[in-house]
C-alpha cells in the first residue's frame, strides 16, 4: 500500500516558533522612563556553539529572534547613547518561545550592564500545553531498561499503555496514552523528521528489548498535547518532538556499564531449586565536541543491550500415561480404543512431566505440569551520529542519523517453542538554515524513516523431520481440547509454533518540509509546506 499526504502553505498569524527543534527569544526593549527604544541591535549568541543571530527592535521596541539553536544563551542590546545591557544564563529548551525584556539605561556604548543570574524564563506566547524533559531528568532519574520514553508520563495527563502481553515484544516500544486519546494517536519526532515503528501492534519506536534506547544521545524532549500551531500534523494526539546531542566548543564524553543479574533476584514461587538464571548488560559512550572552533562539531553515541533471562514458566503437558496412549476411565487408567500409534510420536511436542498430576472432580486427567525455564534473549544495538555546520553568520546545516538494531528469542508456553523478533528502526535528517534578512529566515528540512519488523516462528530444541506437517519445515501446531489456533485456551498448553508470527513488515517514510518565517512588529507569519511519501509494506 502506498499514499502520498501533502500540506501546503500553513500560515498563521500569531508568536510562535518553529517549535519541533528549536526555540526562540521575543521581548520589548525599554528606557528608564519605559519608552520604546527602536532601532536597538539584539545579539542573541549560543555559549555552546558561539552561533550569532542577529535582529532589530521595531520602533515600539519589540523584537523576536526565531529558530534559535537550544542551550545557553547570551543576549545583547546595543543602541547608541545607552549603556550594553547584556543577559547571560538563559536556557532554551526544545519548543520554548521565551520572553526576555529589558531596560536601558543612559550611558555610553563603552559601559555595559551584565545580568548573569540564571532567572526561570515563562512562555507566555502560545496557548499549547507541553512539557520538557531536559537533560538532567532524562539521565538523572533511575529507569529500568534506561528507556527515555517512559518519561513521558512525567507530563500532566499521560499514562503508559502496554500493547504487549507478558513476555512477548510484539510492540517494539512504551505506547502511551495523553489526555485520553488512543495510543496510535501520538506522533515522536527525531530532529524534526517522523521517528516510526512497524509492529502487528503499533508503530511506537523502540526496540527488540521493548525500551527506546539512547538516553545518551537525547539532549531533551517536549510533549505537547493540546492547541498546537498548525504546523504540527498528521495526527491529533501528542506531539513528541526529540531534540538529539550535539557537539559544542567543550569536548564532553561519558562511558557506562548499567549490570543486573540472579544475584540480586528473590525466588520466584513457581522456581525449582535455584534462581533462575538472569544476566543483563547495558554499555555504551557517548562523546562530543569542535573539529573547527565555533565552525563544525560532531557527536557520537553507541548504546548496546544484553539479555540473557530464564523465564519461570508452568505448562500442561500429558503425563506418563497418556504418552503411552493411555487415559482415565472412571479413575482408571487403559489403553486408548482404537488408538492410531502413529500419533504417539507427537508427544515429543510437550516436555516431560516434573509436577502434579492434574486432577478433575478427584479424578486423574491424565495431564499434569511441567516446571521449565525457557531462555529469553536479546540483543540490539543502538547508535547515533550528528553534525552540525555553521559556515558564515547567516547558514546553518545539522545532519543527523540514528540506528536501532536488535533481535531476540522469546520462549512460549510450550518452552520447546519460541518466536523470533527482528527489529532495525532508523531515522536520517538534515537541515539547512538560511537567514535572508534580521526579519526573515527559511528553514528546510528533509528525511528518511525507516522501520523493518520480524516475527517469526522458532523451534528451541531439533525435531525429527517426520513431525512435520509440510515437508521441509518445522511442526506445526497442535490443540488439544481447545479452539482451532495455537494462541487459544485448551486443556494442554498449546504446542507448535505461535500461529501469529510469520510477519515481516516494512514502512518508509519519506519527508521534506521547508518554513519561511518573518516578523512584522509584535506578530510572527510562518508560511511553511509538509509532504511525505509513505511506503507501508
Amino acid at each position: 500500500m502506498k499514499s502520498i499526504r501533502l500540506v501546503a502553505l500553513l500560515v498563521t498569524l500569531c508568536a510562535l516558533s518553529f517549535a519541533q527543534v528549536t526555540a526562540s527569544f521575543s521581548g520589548r526593549v525599554l528606557d528608564a522612563t519605559g519608552s520604546p527604544v527602536g532601532a536597538a541591535a539584539v545579539t542573541v549568541k549560543s555559549l555552546e556553539t558561539g552561533a550569532v543571530r542577529l535582529v532589530n527592535t521595531d520602533m515600539e521596541g519589540n523584537y523576536h529572534a526565531v529558530s534559535v539553536p537550544l542551550g545557553s544563551q547570551e543576549i545583547k542590546v546595543e543602541k547608541q547613547g545607552f549603556k550594553v545591557a547584556v543577559r547571560a544564563g538563559v536556557n532554551l529548551t526544545v519548543g520554548q518561545d521565551a520572553v526576555v525584556n529589558f531596560t536601558l539605561e543612559v550611558g555610553e556604548l563603552a559601559q555595559q550592564v551584565t545580568v548573569t543570574e540564571d532567572v526561570p524564563i515563562i512562555n507566555t506566547t502560545t496557548a499549547s500545553v507541553s512539557g520538557v524533559v531536559g537533560a538532567r531528568d532524562i539521565k538523572d532519574l533511575p529507569i529500568n531498561g534506561r528507556s527515555f520514553d517512559k518519561l513521558i508520563t512525567l507530563n500532566p495527563g499521560a499514562i503508559n499503555y502496554g500493547l504487549r502481553s507478558p513476555g512477548t515484544s510484539t510492540s517494539n516500544g512504551s505506547t502511551f496514552s495523553v489526555a485520553g486519546r488512543r495510543p496510535a494517536d501520538n506522533i515522536v519526532m527525531m530532529n524534526g523528521i517522523e521517528y516510526t515503528g512497524s509492529s502487528q501492534l503499533a508503530i511506537t519506536p523502540g526496540g527488540v528489548s521493548g525500551e527506546l534506547l539512547g538516553i545518551d544521545a537525547v539532549r531533551e524532549f517536549n510533549v505537547l498535547t493540546d492547541t498546537y500551531s498548525a504546523e504540527y500534523g498528521k495526527r491529533a494526539g501528542a506531539q513528541v518532538s526529540v531534540v538529539t546531542q550535539s557537539g559544542s566548543n567543550t569536548v564532553h564524553g561519558s562511558l557506562f556499564e548499567f549490570v543486573r543479574n540472579s544475584a540480586f533476584d528473590a525466588r520466584n514461587f513457581f522456581d525449582q531449586g535455584n534462581v533462575p538464571p538472569f544476566r543483563r548488560n547495558q554499555f555504551g559512550g557517548a562523546l562530543g565536541g569542535p573539529v573547527m572552533k565555533d565552525k563544525l562539531f560532531l557527536f557520537g553515541n553507541y548504546e548496546g543491550f544484553r539479555q540473557s533471562l530464564a523465564v519461570s514458566n508452568v505448562s500442561v503437558v500429558p503425563n506418563a500415561q497418556a504418552r503411552l496412549g493411555r487415559l482415565p476411565t472412571n479413575g482408571v487408567y487403559a489403553p486408548v480404543t482404537n488408538l492410531n500409534p502413529a500419533m504417539l510420536k507427537y508427544m515429543q511436542m510437550w516436555p516431560e512431566a516434573n509436577g502434579p498430576e492434574l486432577l478433575s472432580n478427584g479424578q486423574p486427567t491424565g495431564t499434569a505440569l511441567s516446571y521449565n525455564n525457557p531462555r529469553q534473549s536479546i540483543h540490539e544495538d543502538f547508535g547515533t551520529i550528528r553534525l552540525d555546520y555553521h559556515p558564515r553568520e547567516k547558514d546553518s546545516f545539522s545532519a543527523a542519523w540514528t540506528v536501532d538494531d536488535g533481535n531476540a528469542v522469546i520462549p512460549q508456553a510450550d518452552p520447546l517453542f519460541g518466536s523470533g523478533n527482528v527489529l532495525r528502526n532508523q531515522v536520517a535528517s538534515a537541515e539547512a538554515l538560511h537567514v535572508f534578512s534580521p526579519n526573515t529566515i527559511n528553514t528546510m528540512r528533509v528525511g528518511f524513516s525507516r522501520a523493518a519488523f520480524n516475527y517469526n516462528s522458532i523451534t528451541l530444541k531439533p525435531f525429527p523431520a517426520d513431525l512435520s506437517f509440510v515437508a521441509g519445515a518445522d511442526p506445526g501446531g497442535i490443540v488439544i481440547g481447545g479452539g482451532a489456533t495455537t494462541t487459544g485456551i485448551a486443556s494442554l498448553t498449546a504446542a507448535g509454533p505461535n500461529n501469529a508470527a510469520n510477519v515481516w513488515n516494512r514502512r518508509n517514510l519519506y519527508t521534506v518540509t521547508d518554513t519561511l518565517q518573518t516578523t512584522r512588529g509584535r506578530h510572527q507569519i510562518s508560511v511553511g509546506g509538509w509532504f511525505q511519501r509513505v511506503q507501508d509494506n
